[in-house]
């Protein structure tokens, strides 16, 4: 499973989708996977079933999971998935706000080039450029 960060900014049950996908992304858990039970997983990470709950309902908006009334929940076939030009475009834009703010912050055009690829390989399970 992974651990939460009780100290970090981003709220728990964020932290939850975060984590599940990247585990999707990176191969650790697979297309058709059965994932714990909402109960079952608050209680191996430690934190409020209405926390998971939450967290579960925006990785089924997401279609990053999928729940069978009387079977469980289970990682959504990511290639039938139909990809919103809509949640694209918000997504490219967020990267482009975070760019920005690293500007404004004074880092440098290459190590923000270097901060994408190392978060990119570390994500998709590949060899990670060191710091």
């Amino acid at each position: 499973m992974f651990t939460i960060n009780a100290k970090s900014q981003l709220p728990i049950y964020e932290q939850i989708v975060q984590k599940v996908k990247e585990q999707v992304v990176s191969g650790v858990l697979q297309e058709g996977e059965k994932i714990p039970s909402i109960r079952d997983f608050a209680s191996r990470i430690g934190v409020n079933p209405n926390t998971v709950s939450k967290a579960y309902q925006e990785l089924e908006r997401q279609e990053v999971i999928v729940t069978l009334k009387g079977k469980g929940t289970f990682v959504a076939n990511q290639k039938e998935r139909v990809s919103s030009p809509k949640k694209l475009a918000e997504t490219k834009l967020k990267l482009k706000e975070n760019i920005l703010d690293l500007v404004y912050l004074g880092v440098e055009l290459e190590e923000i080039h270097h901060l994408i690829e190392n978060y990119s390989k570390d994500i998709i399970g590949g060899d990670s450029v060191e710091d």
